[in-house]
């Protein structure tokens, strides 16, 4: 595998070096971008003509992931060449929350299961339920194909969030690639570092991924009594306090982050499904438990690869860390690159949500206010 990166920013351009006239080396190019500068369309020309053989996926972001640097307002891109591997790319409208089963269904159908190793997902961050989409993909694939992927972001503004089809960014949008290739090896991991606070609270009222009462209450009225003066930015602020939630005693808990609230309903919008009798927790931030969850998923990605370095990792972190960790943010970043070593190209974004099974061997789930990292290695 040969992978080459550059990054676009505004009054720059593209650095290190300006993109290849016409290369065709490469059946893979990784984009993400600020919403704002995905949208210019001489951007994404230069693209396509740089690398016209090549599938290009990807979707706006809460931040862009180059090396060890994250920054806003830029466009991360990575270019792959496979020795021994190929990719397979498809893409479907959203459908909208209620649809988001029968979409991951569908695009599962798309892909040709006849070497499939590996299925990354990038979806539209606010029209999904992130839950069914998972669950309606792995219902489509073999058993043995794994799942990774995110939501897409538009920084902390919740209106627009877009990904790419056939290579034009549009919005509604989900978009698979999929992996094929016995050489090629994928490891994964997804950690938080949240620590939980109050009392755990049973969700006595819900609808999919929408929120209505906990204990028999007003969730909404709960939540913001939790938040105090943080009440007022909802749904922004609703990023610094996640809700953790496990449907069953003794079950690894998930988090959920609020996507948006309706005052008349008294209810909330979360990215993943909340099951009507689960046991609901708040959750607070604590700053050296997250970059130690973003070490935690390093090591669980490069742990299939054995003492190998990846060839390449995506890393895809939410946007809630990077409120909460603001100037420390690239820590995140280098406790991945100290574990993975300097060799191994990294890229990734800021989410609204992550999707990945928490280790190997475990179910594919919709995470939030995690690190999700996977890493690519051919042999």
């Amino acid at each position: 595998m040969r992978i080459e990166q550059r990054q676009w920013i505004a009054g720059a351009g593209w650095t290190p070096s300006p993109l290849p006239v016409s290369s065709r080396d490469f059946q893979l190019v990784l984009i993400f971008g600020h919403p704002g500068v995905l949208r210019e369309r001489s951007r994404m020309d230069e693209i396509r003509k740089a690398y016209p053989d090549a599938c290009l996926t990807g979707c706006s972001t809460a931040g862009e992931i180059f090396s060890t640097r994250v920054q806003d307002g830029t466009i991360s891109l990575t270019a792959v060449h496979f020795d021994h591997s190929s990719v397979q790319m498809a893409s479907a409208p959203s459908g909208g929350v209620g649809d988001s089963f029968e979409t991951g269904r569908q695009l599962g159908g798309k892909l040709s299961p006849d070497g499939l190793v590996h299925v990354f997902v990038l979806s539209d961050g606010l029209n999904v339920n992130g839950t069914e989409l998972v669950r309606g993909l792995a219902d489509a694939l073999p058993g043995h194909v794994t799942i990774t992927g995110g939501l897409a972001a538009d920084g902390v503004a919740f209106r627009e969030t877009l990904v790419l089809a056939d290579g034009v960014p549009q919005k509604n949008i989900v978009s698979v690639t999929g992996f094929y290739g016995d050489r090629l090896k994928v490891g994964f991991g997804s950690l938080g570092g949240w620590d939980p606070f109050g009392p755990e609270r049973v969700v006595t009222r819900s609808s999919g991924n929408v929120l209505y009462e906990l204990d028999n209450h007003s969730a909404l009225a709960l939540y913001k009594q939790y938040l105090g003066e943080h009440a007022a930015g909802l749904p922004a602020t609703g990023l610094l306090f996640p809700l953790s939630m496990r449907t069953e005693d003794g079950q690894q808990s998930v988090v959920r982050t609020i996507l948006s609230v309706d005052e008349k309903e008294g209810s909330m919008t979360f990215a993943g499904t909340i099951p009507q009798g689960s046991l609901a927790r708040l959750m607070k931030a604590n700053f050296d438990r997250l970059i130690d969850g973003a070490i935690g998923a390093a090591e669980a990605g490069r742990q299939v690869l054995g003492a190998v370095s990846p060839d390449l990792a995506v890393l895809i972190s939410c946007v809630g860390r990077k409120l909460i960790l603001k100037q420390r943010i690239e820590e995140e970043v280098e406790g991945v690159r100290d574990v993975l070593g300097d060799k191994t190209p990294l890229t990734g974004f800021y989410s609204y949500g992550e999707i990945s099974p928490f280790t190997m061997g475990a179910k594919c789930e919709l995470h939030n206010q995690t690190m999700t990292i996977t890493t690519f290695l051919e042999d």
